[in-house]
């Protein structure tokens, strides 16, 4: 597919609950007075045509951010929301989706190209990003086409997001700062990304 015929969207995935913060929806924990998620589209939103947001329950505590909000029907993990923004993006007139999740505040400013690029060596043309602490499946590059194969996956009650990416011969991107993809799970990491915003670390 030509470059120029190319129609990114993104996807941050924001289903989960900070169980080692309280509790509490991830998305909206605060990290430098600001939530999750706004650290994120703040990142991603200036690399994609537009940005969707997966997540279950009420989509208008979303209303703030200006994206469309997709539900799963089946949740089962990261690769539910992956299908579900990739049916609503190819709706939309998307060719590929980049998925992150809603903890990864320090996204690179050069991640979509840079999982374009990779994806040119793939055979159905899935990228995901590594890092020098292994892969981070979870932010990746999917061609919407995989939707069918995706759906049949999860519909078998597999849900592993590295054994469908294997499968589909996924390229890789690689990073050499692995705090670009820091994960913010306990008070400890919350802690460490304040820090790291302070120029501290």
């Amino acid at each position: 597919m030509e470059r120029q015929l190319l129609q990114i969207f993104g996807v941050i995935l924001a289903g989960g609950q900070a169980r080692r913060m309280g509790g509490a929806d991830k998305a909206f924990v605060a990290l430098a007075g600001r939530p999750l998620i706004a650290h994120v589209l703040a990142r991603l939103e200036p690399q994609v045509e537009r940005v969707l947001i997966s997540a279950n329950g009420d989509p208008s505590r979303f209303a703030g951010f200006g994206c469309p909000v997709v539900a799963d029907d089946r949740p089962q993990g990261p690769l539910s929301g992956v299908l579900a923004a990739l049916i609503a993006a190819s709706g939309m007139g998307a060719t590929h989706v980049v998925s992150t999740p809603v903890d990864t505040p320090f996204l690179p400013g050069d991640l979509v190209p840079q999982l374009l690029l990779a994806a040119e060596a793939s055979r159905e043309g899935l990228a995901l990003v590594a890092a020098g602490d292994g892969d981070h499946p979870a932010t990746a590059l999917w061609p919407v086409g995989l939707a069918p194969a995706l759906a049949a996956y999860l519909a078998a009650g597999e849900a592993k997001v590295t054994r469908f990416t294997d499968a589909h011969a996924a390229a890789r991107a690689y990073f050499a700062d692995a705090r670009a993809f820091l994960n913010l799970n306990t008070p400890e990491d919350l802690a460490a990304a304040e820090a790291l915003l302070r120029g501290a670390a």
